[in-house]
């Protein structure tokens, strides 16, 4: 397995035991990530420690906040993909900068629509 998909295996493992989804962000809402291609990604972890080392690399006052499964599910990923965002799950590696933006390279990643991410979760919440 490769490590993004470990990385996404971890996510929903985690996720479906936790019922929480973690992400960073500031007063103005979350980072995403432009792509070369000029895909938009929207980056989620699995678990707040995951989350606040994305916070604390980023740096540029990045809190971590949890939000619960359904709430992502119902409200967040619908709206990605209105707005043609793709996700991103439990991103981390050293090639991040302090400041910096995620690069167009990560060491994780495995960034998708939000459909097929929330057609995975259809029997975890029944």
């Amino acid at each position: 397995m490769s490590q993004s998909g470990s990385q996404a295996a971890a996510f929903f493992k985690d996720v479906h035991r936790s019922r929480v989804v973690w992400l960073v962000r500031d007063d103005d809402g979350s980072p995403t990530h432009l792509s070369p291609d000029g895909t938009r990604s929207l980056p989620f972890w699995s678990t707040s420690p995951r989350a606040q080392r994305a916070a604390k690399i980023w740096g540029r006052g990045l809190r971590v906040e949890s939000m619960r499964l359904d709430i992502w599910c119902d409200l967040v990923l619908p709206d990605a993909a209105r707005d043609g965002l793709v996700i991103g799950v439990n991103w981390s590696g050293h090639a991040w900068s302090a400041g910096a933006s995620p690069p167009s390279k990560f060491s994780t990643g495995w960034p998708r629509p939000p459909h097929p991410v929330t057609r995975r979760w259809t029997d975890v919440r029944a």
